[in-house]
C-alpha cells in the first residue's frame, strides 16, 4: 500500500459550504471523507497536513513556497507521493517554484484544485482529488513512481508543473501545457506516458533550495509603449531581472530609445529574458529584423518557457547565485528540470 501525504493549503478545493450560514469555511479531512467516501476505496494510506491558516492563492508569496517545499523535504522519506491542494489562481507559479526548489525528486508531487467547492453540485473537486491521489500513489512494475516530478492534475490531464498556465477561469479544464504534452491522461483508465517524464538518477538524493530573490519584474510590450513606461520599470531600485514579453517569435519595436534603454539596463547588470506573448511557440531571436536590437542589447532568449516558470526560475537562480550574474544568465538558457526546450 502506497503512503501519500495530502497537504491542504487553501483554495476552493480546501473549502466547503457551511450548512447553516452557507459561507465557505475551511474543510477538515474528516469532513472531506464524509463528502468523498470513495477515498477509502483507493487502497492508499493517507495522512494529512493542513496549513493554518489556509491561504488564498492570490496571497501566495515566495515565503509560502519555502514553507511548502521544506515540508515536503522533511516528510520525503515517509511517503511515496504528495498531493498539494491549492487555489487555482497562482497554482502554476507555486508548482513551478517547487520544481526548482526540490531537485532530484524520485517521487510525485501533484498539485490539484477545483473550480467549484466540493460540497456543491457539479463540483470538479471530487474527481480531481481522487485522481491526484491515485497518480501520487502509482508505481511501475519495479516499484518506482510512475511520474516522479512536480505536476498539476486538472480535469483529465497530468501536466508538467513548470510548463503549465491557467488558461480559463470558467471551464473545468482550467490549465494547459501549450509546449509540452501531458504526462498522463485520465479517462476510463489513467494512461501514463513515463517516456515523457524526467528520468531521475537512481542514486540521486533530494536537494532543497529555498533562497529566493523577488526583485524581478515583467514588462509586456504593446504597440505604442512609451519610453517613459519602460524607463520607469527598468529603473526600479534594486531590480535584478526583467521578463520581457515580446511579440511573435521574440520581436520588439525597433525604436532607438528602446535599444538604448535595454542596453543600458544590461550594462548595469539587470538580466533581461525574452519570453514570447504567444502561448504556443518559442523565442527565436535573429529570425526577424525586429529582434536584432534585442540581441545586441544583451537580451537572453527564453525559448518556450512560460511566464510563471520564467519568474520563479529567476527568483530561484538570483537567490541561489546572488551577484554571480554570468552563472544566472548561463542557467537561464539551460533546462534545469524540463521547463524549456
Amino acid at each position: 500500500m502506497s503512503n501519500v501525504l495530502l497537504i491542504f493549503t487553501g483554495g476552493t478545493i480546501s473549502m466547503a459550504e457551511d450548512p447553516v450560514t452557507h459561507a465557505l469555511t475551511p474543510l477538515t479531512y474528516e469532513r472531506m471523507l464524509r463528502l468523498v467516501p470513495e477515498i477509502k476505496r483507493l487502497g492508499v494510506s493517507i495522512d494529512t497536513y493542513p496549513f493554518s491558516p489556509f491561504i488564498d492563492s492570490s496571497d501566495v508569496e515566495p515565503s509560502f513556497w519555502t514553507r511548502l517545499a521544506t515540508l515536503i523535504y522533511e516528510k520525503y522519506d515517509h511517503y511515496d507521493g504528495f498531493v498539494v491542494l491549492h487555489g487555482t489562481d497562482t497554482m502554476a507559479y507555486s508548482a513551478s517554484a517547487l520544481s526548482f526548489m526540490l531537485r532530484g525528486l524520485r517521487k510525485p508531487v501533484v498539485f490539484t484544485g477545483s473550480q467549484i467547492p466540493i460540497t456543491m453540485l457539479r463540483s470538479d473537486a471530487r474527481e480531481n482529488l481522487l485522481t491526484a491521489i491515485e497518480i501520487a500513489a502509482a508505481k511501475d512494475s519495479n516499484g518506482n513512481a510512475m511520474i516522479p516530478e512536480v505536476t498539476i492534475f486538472f480535469e483529465d490531464s497530468l501536466l508538467r508543473a513548470n510548463r503549465t498556465t491557467k488558461k480559463n477561469s470558467e471551464e473545468f479544464a482550467a490549465f494547459r501545457s501549450y509546449n509540452y504534452p501531458a504526462l498522463a491522461t485520465a479517462g476510463v483508465h489513467i494512461v501514463y506516458h513515463p517516456e515523457l517524464s524526467l528520468k531521475p538518477n537512481s542514486e540521486s538524493k533530494l536537494s532543497l533550495y529555498t533562497k529566493t530573490d523577488s526583485n524581478v519584474a515583467v514588462l509586456r510590450l504593446f504597440p505604442g509603449i512609451s519610453e517613459r513606461i519602460v524607463n520607469a520599470i527598468l529603473n526600479i531600485e534594486g531590480l535584478r531581472a526583467v521578463v520581457i514579453e515580446t511579440f511573435g517569435s521574440g520581436n520588439a519595436p525597433q525604436h532607438a530609445w528602446l535599444h538604448k534603454t535595454l542596453k543600458q539596463a544590461n550594462e548595469k547588470g539587470i538580466i533581461l529574458l525574452n519570453k514570447t506573448q504567444c502561448p504556443v511557440g518559442r523565442v527565436e531571436m535573429g529570425r526577424y529584423q525586429t529582434s536584432l536590437n534585442l540581441l545586441d542589447a544583451g537580451v537572453i532568449a527564453g525559448s518556450d518557457i512560460t511566464t510563471e516558470a520564467a519568474v520563479t526560475k529567476l527568483m530561484y537562480l538570483l537567490g541561489e547565485y546572488g551577484e554571480d550574474t554570468e552563472t544566472v544568465k548561463h542557467l537561464l538558457t539551460t533546462s534545469l528540470c524540463g521547463e524549456q526546450t
